[in-house]
């Protein structure tokens, strides 16, 4: 798993003058903003161990498509899915496995082609219950509001997106669900394509009172492969709090993000 790590890290040192530098310099920027007007399927990969009482571990593969419409001359509509595909160990019980989809997250943001000095966006988010393990699903629909807000200036990207989720339907069994997510993030990218930078992950579940956060700091990169452009990013992931006998050891983040133009 190291050694995996270290080589995905020596690949991105290498990728980084791949691509002519106003290229990478200008797909980078856009990959900073969660709403830039660019298609892209990333594929950001979660592995944490140490979990809980029987030090469980957890692979989580996030699959998130991010597409931009047109609405109209001055009006974007960004639509974002988050699709979770998880595998985790020793989480449930010693021994006890459990693989499959998780609930996915969709959200739309509307915003302003031509903003000025800070790029925002507000639109709904939609919890779908397509979970296929118990374990694995809240069995609830949901919605709420979202919204995200960044500025850019001189290789800087300072922002923040935030959702909060209510259930409006869905299996009587299980609990309601009343959740933020909230996301800072800041990223510094140069000429070249590179960035470093990081995002904050914080969960709040109000009808639990329990607070999950991750700090994910990560070190990122645009290149080719043949006609196709890709960034690549790697990081540790710092779990800093967790519901009491969940909290990971420690974790890590691998991102691959492709990139079309429209």
């Amino acid at each position: 798993m190291r050694k995996s790590t270290c080589l995905l890290f020596l690949f991105l040192l290498s990728s980084f003058v791949a691509l002519a530098q106003d290229d990478a310099a200008e797909l980078a920027k856009k990959l900073a903003n969660p709403i830039a007007s660019l298609i892209s399927v990333p594929f950001q990969n979660n592995t944490d161990y140490g979990i809980g009482a029987f030090n469980g571990t957890r692979n989580t593969l996030n699959i998130q498509p991010v597409v931009p419409i047109s609405i109209s001359e001055n009006l974007n509509m960004i639509t974002r899915v988050v699709l979770p595909v998880i595998t985790q160990y020793n989480i449930t019980g010693e021994g006890q496995k459990q693989s499959g989809l998780g609930d996915a997250v969709m959200s739309a943001f509307f915003s302003p082609k031509n903003s000025e000095k800070i790029t925002w966006g507000v639109g709904p988010a939609l919890l779908l219950p397509v979970g296929t393990n118990d374990f694995l699903t809240a069995k609830k629909f949901g919605m709420g509001p979202t919204a995200v807000a960044l500025k850019q200036s001189n290789g800087w990207t300072v922002g923040g997106l935030i959702n909060q989720i209510w259930s409006v339907a869905g299996s009587a069994e299980r609990p309601n669900v009343s959740q933020m997510f909230v996301q800072p993030f800041i990223v510094y990218n140069w000429k070249s394509g590179a960035g470093l930078g990081g995002n904050l992950e914080w969960t709040q579940n109000w009808k639990s009172n329990q607070t999950t956060v991750w700090l994910n700091p990560t070190v990122s990169g645009v290149t080719s492969l043949g006609s196709q452009k890709v960034q690549f990013a790697v990081g540790p992931r710092l779990n800093l709090a967790a519901p009491d006998g969940g909290k990971a050891d420690w974790g890590w983040r691998a991102v691959v993000v492709f990139l079309f133009s429209q």
